[in-house]
């Protein structure tokens, strides 16, 4: 069952219900920009492989320059870095936009793709560490987490549409552009709310070249999200191989929106009650009962009955989201604490890249039940890898 006391409870302060609603718009981009950019350049160069790698590179920017920035706001406070990210992600995809539009060299579009993943505002990691420390250990930490989890599911759920809408009725460069103006427009109302101007910088209690990877115990946990990251790809792709061996193709977008739905109904029960077990033997159960959601979909299902499993299958994906926040949060000091949530980001991302990378190569000679059994594989490995090697976490 799911109760909303807590979340009125979360909600109650009105400078957390100002940061949660400004945060939505800067943060719309996220379920917009990655498959906005594949249109737009396949809808110019008719390759879907050239979509593809702008995509891959818009991602691959993301993922390596998030902990950087990261440590630049440990260091100097969100500020500077939101300020420089508003400006230049927007810039970047205009230029994009434009360049595609002009026909320049394909390296250049890669390089513009990936410019703006490297430039996207981290308003996400802003949020989670303005969470830890204005609630603290507070049983509404974890409310705060969930309801986090949940936005980011309504946005993956509410990006596409969006897409879909302005392809339809003007173009994929409208699409991009409306990514752009969310960032920029976002950023700027996430900049002038008081917590913002009354964030303060942690003093460090000692400097290190490796930062938050220092920490006892983190590294263990960033090969966690690493390992069962790669889940999500291999699903990801598995269920849109699915899909089309159905005959019906967008029914792919059917099936990850349900399966977001899913995820959003968990993460809503979740973050309503109290758990007793320690978070890291939550963690293992979490993703040992996600690889067995996953394991069910490998079955012959007709299409009707496969879309009901894959909502059940993504009941748990949320919670497991909403566990790995907590687990950073504890694992990392306060003035490494935004860097810690930047790795967590980037490791997720990259998990998500090798699996969609693995299960296509996979989909060049076996159907879409190898790749979400491969996906299953890699949840039952995060989870025991979770179980060995983060028992001492967070008890």
């Amino acid at each position: 069952m799911i109760s909303l006391a807590r979340y009125a409870a979360l909600l109650e302060p009105r400078e957390l219900r100002q940061i949660f609603a400004a945060s939505m718009i800067g943060r719309l981009p996220i379920g917009i920009t990655g498959l906005a950019i594949l249109i737009l350049v396949q809808s110019a160069s008719g390759s879907f492989a050239q979509g593809g790698a702008a995509t891959g590179c818009y991602v691959a920017g993301l993922a390596a320059v998030a902990p950087a920035l990261g440590r630049i706001i440990d260091r100097y406070g969100p500020r500077p870095v939101l300020i420089a990210c508003g400006l230049l992600f927007p810039a970047a995809l205009c230029a994009l936009v434009l360049g595609v539009s002009k026909g320049v060299p394909a390296w250049l579009v890669l390089g513009l793709a990936a410019a703006a993943g490297a430039s996207f505002p981290p308003i996400t990691v802003c949020m989670r560490t303005f969470l830890k420390r204005r609630l603290g250990e507070d049983m509404l930490l974890a409310t705060a987490y969930s309801l986090e989890s949940v936005l980011i599911e309504m946005i993956f759920i509410v990006g596409p549409m969006l897409v879909a809408l302005f392809v339809a009725v003007a173009s994929p460069a409208l699409a991009v552009l409306a990514a752009a103006g969310c960032g920029f427009g976002g950023t700027i109302l996430f900049l002038r709310l008081p917590a913002l101007r009354a964030w303060h910088v942690a003093p460090p209690v000692r400097r290190s070249l490796l930062g938050v990877l220092a920490e006892p115990g983190f590294a263990p946990l960033i090969g966690v999200i690493l390992c069962y990251s790669i889940a999500f790809g291999l699903m990801e792709i598995g269920l849109t191989a699915y899909a089309t061996e159905a005959g019906t193709p967008a029914l792919a977008g059917v099936l990850l929106g349900l399966m977001s739905a899913g995820s959003a109904v968990g993460g809503l029960a979740y973050g309503s009650r109290s758990w007793h077990l320690p978070l890291a033997r939550q963690f293992a159960a979490m993703l040992g009962l996600m690889g067995a959601g996953l394991a069910l979909l490998v079955l012959p299902w007709g299409p009707w009955s496969f879309a009901l499993w894959t909502v059940l299958a993504g009941v748990v994906m949320a919670p497991a989201l909403i566990i790995q926040s907590m687990l950073v949060a504890k694992a990392a000091r306060p003035e490494h604490l935004s860097e810690a949530f930047t790795w967590s980001a980037s490791a997720l991302l990259s998990g998500v890249g090798i699996g969609l990378a693995a299960g296509g190569g996979m989909l060049e000679f076996y159907r879409s039940a190898a790749a979400l059994a491969a996906a299953a594989s890699a949840a039952f490995l995060g989870a025991l890898m979770a179980r060995l090697t983060l028992g001492t976490a967070a008890r």
